[in-house]
């Protein structure tokens, strides 16, 4: 099925075939986890060069395409391959060809035979979610969630940031997770207004926000799940601004319908901020695609592209409120986007405050 809608595309650009490089791309297609290779896929014909390291792993992974033994460069091969699949018009992936990738397959290519960079291509296909990808990203979703259950009750005043941090990712990492999906963020106080905020070496006080933001990788796909609290009794401050917060990320998941942009989208939840006069403190995109990356498409923010929102296309719903000097406030929630709105994936509780002795 995904190599056919490829094709499909194939026919819609003019090309007789596409070279795939982008290594989410090529797992994507063929099911091939293996760190190098390339795709070469025709309307009839889908072949997989790689070197000695994964011919075994191809043949277990990968058994509806053509195995193509690499033993030097690839470009090498180039000229047969093409003389042999009658390719006249080629396509590449231009966002994940390098410069010398490029001048060495041009180069290799025989004359006549154009060369044509094309653009999203096969991540157009990811951003549609198929049932086993939506199972997958559940196990990685349900995961993340436990791992916040978890993490609620351990997580002490007096403890680092590096603590949390490591607690979690051992949490995730010991319960099914191949690895997290990205360096987890656990930031207290005033680091909470950084969004990307890496752990430290702050001991959290009891009484200032901490935002934690983590996910794993389960069967190749990830989740993503931000919660912000306070251990203990917190300012009034604090609270007003995780009600906003909530209040935008709630009215965004409500709205938000299949064939409006992302600019669309975002626009419901930054309304709400703006309207609290915050709007020039939430200086990121309401969320993003999720699945085989941690960011892929669709785009849902104010700078997106004019793409539109599809049925099963799964995406996180973000705001956000940061405060140099003070705190900051996120919460995200991973959705799928159903015929009439949003269906919220994500279970963890959203509880502002954390009761501590």
């Amino acid at each position: 099925m995904r190599l056919t809608k490829l094709r499909q595309k194939l026919t819609d650009k003019g090309l007789d075939a596409i070279l795939i490089t982008d290594p989410a791309n090529r797992c994507y297609l063929s099911g091939f986890t293996g760190s190098a290779g390339v795709l070469i896929v025709s309307q009839d014909r889908a072949l997989l060069a790689t070197d000695f390291r994964y011919y075994e792993q191809v043949e277990k992974q990968a058994p509806q395409f053509e195995l193509i033994k690499l033993q030097g460069k690839f470009a090498d091969l180039l000229p047969d391959l093409i003389a042999e699949l009658g390719i006249h018009k080629l396509g590449f992936e231009s966002k994940n060809v390098t410069v010398d990738m490029h001048q060495d397959l041009t180069d290799a290519l025989p004359d006549g035979v154009e060369f044509v960079p094309t653009s999203d291509v096969v991540k157009e296909l990811r951003a549609v979610k198929d049932e086993g990808e939506l199972a997958a990203l559940e196990r990685a979703i349900a995961l993340s969630d436990a791992a916040y259950a978890h993490i609620a009750e351990f997580m002490q005043p007096g403890m680092t940031e590096k603590q949390v941090a490591w607690e979690l990712e051992s949490y995730m990492r010991s319960n099914g997770a191949a690895k997290i999906a990205f360096d987890i963020i656990v930031a207290a106080g005033p680091n909470g207004a950084m969004p990307h905020a890496r752990p430290g070496d702050r001991t959290i006080q009891p009484g200032e926000p901490v935002v934690m933001d983590l996910g794993a990788v389960v069967d190749g796909y990830h989740s993503d799940l931000t919660r912000t609290v306070a251990l203990g009794e917190s300012n009034g401050r604090y609270r007003q601004v995780y009600e906003i917060v909530l209040q935008a990320q709630q009215e965004a998941i409500e709205g938000i319908r299949p064939g409006m942009t992302g600019q669309e989208a975002d626009a419901i939840a930054r309304r709400v901020i703006e309207d609290a006069g915050y709007g020039d403190k939430f200086g990121h995109g309401l969320g993003h695609g999720v699945g085989l990356v941690i960011h892929e498409k669709p785009g849902v923010g104010k700078l997106s592209d004019q793409e539109l929102l599809k049925p099963d296309m799964v995406f996180s719903v973000e705001p956000g409120i940061y405060l140099p000097g003070e705190f900051g406030v996120r919460i995200e929630d991973l959705v799928v986007l159903r015929d009439d709105g949003p269906e919220v994936l994500s279970r963890a509780a959203k509880e502002p405050v954390l009761a501590r002795r």
